[in-house]
């Protein structure tokens, strides 16, 4: 930073794209990798260099709008008009509006060149000395591993010779997988990537075929590279490369461009994946192996090399030396398919490599023969070979694929309980793939002799409608969209203090991130970077491997006899208490008697290092009476197996509204949960200081917590504990209560060795031990008019808390608080059950629970829509509360905007003209559908207990002048303390540089509130007010003493004479919600629910508007456009709101259509009882980069609001139901497929919408033949 940063950090930094920052440098990384490899890439390409990269805070469109901008080749006609669709528009931004989009952006920005240029910046080059280095055999050992380093053929085949189980890596992307996960371990690598011989690739003919000889070391970008040259060039007949086209299709979505830049092609045929994205394809080109050794020399078609699961037709001490690839001939058309949970890296559900060839005889196209090979339907790649025999010398037309159908059914026939799930759907998958190539062959044949067979026409194929070829587009054919995006906002109309230009980072400006440089360049300091004393050990947890059981004994004597061991702690080492518990006392530190779920923790090694504590771990010994286990919430209610306290919210009269509704529904639908998925995992530091002090540094969302539980379990006075958290790479709500057990067990193995020790738990082990957001079961009946008016709900709401309480009665209460959403229903009756199973106890997650209970309402209308034909919007609009209203908790509503704000979305998004659009689409496809739908939402800021709802800062005004703020609330990206900053420069009038937070600490700011609910800014925002005003008190008798005639004393002039006048510069500010703002009884017996209390302080309210477009055929699914309209009152920093709104929207979309949790449960009986599987990125899909709505506008309305820090609102949480409305916009959809054979009722789909389940719920001829004609067929899921 000192140093001044690269323009590609600079740009990230300024347009808003590192919120935690922990994703940061490796998207930095990934552009700059792409611009030096490619100076002149275009925004297309740039947006591609970031397949590989994850974020979970800023919802991707700022990111890609910072990288689009650096592009010395820009697409964009700078406003000329010259684009297709332009709007390269300078915005109508007024004196009162502020509008941006993504054309602005990259139009008024200088290029990457630009600026290095500029800046006279000179890149750095690649070291000459290693260049010089001599081209020889390398040989390195460490840790017990030798690896060898060949430069030749020879020399490499004279190893595998000597060392015939070495393991032989080119890129080594999947050896870290095999010694991680499946505990193998390599004594001897063999690296061939530095062997000239195979890294060539060149056009050759072998045996008398002309083709692609590929070595075996060439990497997949290399490959996909040359392959895009031969396109390009004319080197080939066109007909000549469409199976190398389809490999070249299948690598723009294979793993990500990091992997594809270092993987090589046989290693990753080797692997033999039996869902591998290539071999299929390979195979579908009739590819072969050339094998040698230093005996031997071989060729191995590739559908004759895989064996069983992962084991190949290869000798110990053969290698892969080439691959050949024959060019197809003029009517042989190779089809690529796949589908996957997410597109962008993901491995895939069912993959396929197609190849059909034609012949004309008697005036008909033959299907001369047909290769159909197939990932994720075996053990292995398999071909599907009584299918192609069927289709073999039969008509190429519709009739015969359709007598192909039934044959490939019972070919791939998968058990329901088959490894991976979903039997009916990867069935389904590989019959609609059958289709799709068909009409993907007619289309590419019909092309090509149009083109190029000399006019014969009367030689076309088939003709088939245009509607039906709505199926050839699909996600591996068609180029990758380009998103785009646009904001507004409008400005504060108070006027500043001054005009100063120092004064621009005061309330109401787009401050950037004040984190945000160092997060760019990688210097942000998180807790594990720390630096380390000498003398730190490390932890790692024992964890059971029972989901219930009684635990007979733990034998450690094997774990301390390894070398790096320490010490091993369980319950019998405490020296405090082994009780803790978020709400109630009702977890153990360490297990003592009964295992209550799966990854319980049961002891903590101490060692050396990280990776020896984790290795030695696992040698602990566990012996375990099994018992009977409790995973969902059908089998809690089945076992009537819930918590203590039922909470319950009754308005009107039910019965009565019962017996007047027209219609009346019952229904139900499950939610599953969602993993938080911060980038940073837990992790702690505690650090032992003289008399019996400790000092902890946490990634926690609550250093109050974390004091208090680390001093009860090692029995010392709090006083004793400091907890520190300098800033956490994201939270969620994940690290509220979940961070503390961790951080107990350092603090207590700290204090009992008296020596720094260091616990970072890996991602698998986070993932399994320390909760998601609840599931939730929701039933209900409800009543309303034939008109559409409202009259009843009756619901049971029951969600799937874990093993312990923590917060989940909390979470299921602001679950029913929400369940109304913005409609005003005559009579309600909600209650809810927190279901207690053997999973990890569920946590605190963004909307805790809010979200869950607001799908109520909106499930209810969507039903109600189906069943009396009248759209769900109409019946949205004709049902909103009114302000002045009250909710069914007795709350009156005050400043409801829910009116204009759907009003004014309606017609900012053009939503009757697209729906128009949108019915006319659907009527001219049959294989692609679109949905388009408007969903509101409100909701309740506050912490739901009343003590909860305060906050305290310390202010501290230096001699010269600049000012440190501690507060409370911890920062996790979501720009609290940037806001802090913001208010205080605000209040003093002074730039915001001279204002700082190094960080959150329980020995400045005690007894503090956890950074939850979205309530910091409002808390901590009036401490902070607080103090300032307090010291500003204070200051203006100075003020006034040492005024001038004309001039007012300069700010730093005040403050040395305040010093001097001994004048107390620091304050402490404090600020509590009005106590008739805040709390609610749920024991009180009344009436009238206002009595209770009214537990919010206000409601955040918006609107969000979706369109999606669903291929019928997968279940894939495209977000085309989102509009969002959220009033945040007048917002402290616009461009940091605007990025919370876009981050929650897409972790919203994410929990209600991809993210999903799979647990060992009666319906995944190949998973052990209890345990995660979906417990890493390999398995769990959070949104990626091309996921991002093509085109994302988020706007920000203009109100003001009274109860909260300068008229602004909280925005943490309250946007992210809004990213349900694209599910709801993939229901509607679905309705339009199912519309196409005659069904109209209304189904159950379960959340999350996968691809999976929106496939599924399509049905069609395909999806009869593996559901036994099951059109309202439901996939099973984990709830």
């Amino acid at each position: 930073m000192k140093q001044g940063l690269h323009p590609i950090q600079k740009r990230i930094a300024q347009f808003h794209g590192s919120q935690c920052g922990f994703c940061t440098p490796g998207i930095v990384m990934s552009v700059y990798s792409q611009f030096r490899s490619k100076p002149q890439s275009t925004p297309h390409e740039l947006e591609e260099s970031l397949d590989g990269n994850l974020c979970r805070c800023t919802g991707y469109r700022p990111i890609l709008d910072a990288v689009k901008s650096l592009s010395n080749n820009k697409s964009c006609c700078n406003g000329e008009g010259n684009c297709d669709g332009c709007q390269c528009f300078d915005g109508n931004s007024t004196s009162d509006q502020i509008i941006s989009s993504t054309e602005i952006q990259v139009k008024h920005a200088h290029s990457l060149n630009e600026e290095l240029d500029s800046l006279k910046w000179t890149e750095p080059i690649f070291p000459p000395a290693l260049h010089r280095l001599p081209n020889r055999s390398n040989l390195f050992n460490a840790n017990d591993v030798s690896w060898y380093q060949p430069i030749d053929i020879s020399t490499l085949l004279q190893l595998k010779q000597i060392y015939p189980n070495a393991k032989l890596v080119i890129g080594n992307t999947e050896v870290g997988i095999e010694t991680k996960f499946k505990g193998l371990s390599f004594p001897t690598i063999i690296s061939a990537s530095r062997i000239p011989e195979l890294k060539k690739i060149a056009i050759e003919s072998i045996e008398g075929n002309r083709g692609l000889k590929v070595g075996s070391s060439v990497t997949l970008n290399k490959l996909k590279d040359y392959i895009s040259s031969l396109v390009t060039g004319n080197e080939c007949k066109s007909y000549e490369l469409r199976g190398l086209i389809a490999i070249n299709q299948m690598l723009t979505w294979f793993a990500s461009n990091q992997i594809r830049n270092v993987a090589s092609i046989a290693g990753n045929i080797i692997t033999a994946s039996p869902i591998s994205d290539l071999n299929p394809l390979l195979i579908a080109c009739r590819s072969s192996l050339y094998v040698t050794s230093l005996l031997s020399q071989s060729r191995i078609p590739i559908k004759d090399f895989f064996l069983s699961y992962r084991k190949v037709k290869l000798e110990p001490t053969e290698i892969v030396e080439y691959i050949f690839i024959p060019f197809t001939t003029e009517y042989e058309f190779i089809v690529p398919l796949k589908q996957a949970r997410r597109r962008e890296d993901d491995i895939s559900i069912v993959t396929s490599g197609m190849n059909i060839k034609l012949n004309y005889q008697s005036n008909h196209w033959i299907i001369e023969d047909a290769m159909l090979a197939f990932g994720g339907l075996a053990p292995t790649t398999i071909c599907a070979n009584k299918t192609s025999t069927c289709l073999s010398n039969q008509l190429f037309n519709t009739s015969s694929y359709e007598s192909a159908y039934e044959t490939l059914c019972e070919e791939i026939s998968l058990p329901s309980n088959v490894p991976g799930g979903q039997a009916e759907y990867r069935m389904t998958l590989a019959l609609t793939f059958l289709f799709r190539s068909y009409l993907l062959v007619n289309s590419q044949l019909t092309e090509y002799i149009r083109s190029f067979s000399d006019g014969q026409l009367d030689r076309l194929p088939e003709a088939i409608s245009t509607r039906v070829l709505s199926a050839i587009n699909n996600f591996i054919v068609d180029a990758k969209h380009e998103s785009r995006g646009e904001q507004s906002y409008y400005k504060r109309h108070e006027e500043s203090l001054t005009n100063s230009e120092e004064t621009k980072g005061s309330v109401g400006q787009s401050l950037m991130h004040k984190s945000a440089s160092a997060q760019v360049t990688g210097e942000a300091i998180y807790t594990n970077d720390i630096p380390m004393p000498s003398n730190t050990c490390y932890a790692a947890l024992v964890l059971s491997t029972r989901a219930h059981a009684r635990l007979i004994s733990i034998e450690s004597s094997a774990a301390e006899r390894s070398v790096g061991f320490i010490a091993f702690y369980s319950a019998k080492d405490i020296t405090g208490s082994n009780h803790i518990g978020a709400v109630v006392k009702d977890e153990e530190v360490f297990v003592t008697e009964y295992v209550k779920h799966f990854g319980a923790v049961l002891g903590v090694v101490i060692a050396t290092s990280h990776e020896l504590a984790n290795s030695i771990a696992k040698k602990v010994v566990v012996n375990y009476e099994d018992l009977p286990a409790i995973i969902t919430i059908d089998d809690a209610i089945k076992s009537e197996s819930f918590f203590e306290g039922r909470h319950e919210i009754v308005k009107g009269d039910v019965k009565q509204l019962e017996l007047e509704s027209d219609l009346i529904v019952e229904g139900d639908i499950k939610l599953g949960g969602q993993e938080h998925f911060y980038l940073e995992t837990n992790c702690t530091i505690a650090i032992p200081h003289e008399n019996d002090h400790l000092e902890i540094y946490s990634s926690t969302q609550n250093p109050t917590k974390t004091q208090n539980f680390c001093a009860y379990v090692t029995g010392l006075p709090a006083s004793h504990v400091v907890a520190r958290c300098k800033r956490m790479g994201g939270g969620f709500g994940g690290k509220e209560t979940r961070s503390v057990f961790i951080a107990c067990t350092a603090a207590l193995s700290a204090y009992l060795l008296g020596r720094p020790v260091s616990i970072n738990i890996e991602r698998d082990v986070d993932m399994s031990i320390t909760g998601q957001r609840h599931a939730f079961y929701l039933k209900y009946r409800a009543g309303c008019s034939k008109e559409g008016k409202l009259q009843f709900v009756d619901s049971t709401i029951y969600s799937n808390g874990g093993y312990s309480l923590d917060l989940s009665q909390a979470v299921l209460d602001r679950a029913l608080f929400h369940s109304d959403n913005v409609y005003n229903w005559p009579a309600m009756r909600v209650r809810g059950l927190v279901c207690k199973t053997n999973q990890p106890s569920h946590t605190a997650f963004r909307g805790f629970g809010g979200p869950q209970g607001l799908l109520l309402s909106e499930t209810i209308i969507e039903h109600f829509s189906r069943s009396i034909n009248i759209p769900s919007n109409r019946i949205r609009e004709s049902n909103f509360y009114e302000d002045g209203n009250k909710t069914h908790f007795g709350q009156t509503l005050v400043d409801f905007y829910i009116p204009s704000l759907w009003e004014k979305v309606i017609r900012l998004s053009n939503y009757s003209d697209r729906k128009t659009a949108i019915d006319e689409f659907n009527s001219a496809n049959r294989w692609k559908k679109r949905g388009i739908n408007a969903l509101p939402t409100k909701f309740g800021i506050n912490f739901t207990a009343k003590f909860m709802n305060q906050g305290g800062a310390l202010v501290h005004v230096y001699q010269d002048g600049t000012v440190l703020i501690a507060h409370g609330g911890t920062e996790m990206g979501q720009g609290l303390h940037t806001k802090m900053i913001q208010v205080a420069a605000q209040s003093f009038n002074i730039p915001d540089n001279w204002v700082h937070i190094s960080e959150t600490a329980t020995n400045t700011v005690a007894n503090a509130s956890p950074t939850a609910a979205s309530m910091s800014t409002d808390l901590y925002g009036m401490a902070v007010l607080d103090a300032c005003e307090q010291i500003l008190k204070r200051l203006e008798p100075i003020r006034q003493s040492i005024k001038k005639q004309d001039f007012d004393p300069s700010w730093k002039e005040i403050i040395t004479a305040a010093f001097f006048s001994r004048v107390d510069l620091s304050a402490h500010g404090y600020y509590i919600v009005p106590t008739d703002r805040c709390g609610y009884d749920w024991d009180l017996e009344c009436d009238d629910n206002s009595k209770r209390g009214q537990p919010f302080n206000y409601f955040t309210q918006g609107v969000a508007v979706s369109e999606v477009e669903v291929d019928v055929l997968t279940g894939d699914t495209k977000i085309i456009r989102a509009d969002i309209l959220m009033d945040l009152g007048k917002s402290i920093n616009p461009a940091i709101d605007i990025g919370q709104i876009e981050g929650a929207f897409i972790q919203g979309y994410g929990w209600c259509t991809m993210e999903e949790l799979v647990w060992g449960d009666k319906d995944h009986l190949w998973i052990k009882t209890g345990q995660l599987f979906t417990r890493g990125p390999g398995t769990y899909k959070i949104p990626s980069f091309n996921d991002v709505p093509i085109d994302f506008r988020v706007h920000l309305s203009d109100t003001d609001n009274r109860f909260a820090v300068h008229s602004s609102k909280a925005v943490g949480e309250p946007p992210f139901f809004l990213g349900c409305s694209p599910a709801f916009a993939i229901k509607e959809a679905i309705y339009a497929a199912r519309e196409e054979i005659g069904l109209s009722n209304h189904i159950t789909i379960n959340h999350p919408v996968t691809s999976e389940r929106i496939r599924m719920a399509c049905s069609d001829k395909f999806t009869s033949l593996t559901t036994n004609n099951n059109a309202d067929y439901v996939p099973s899921g984990s709830w």
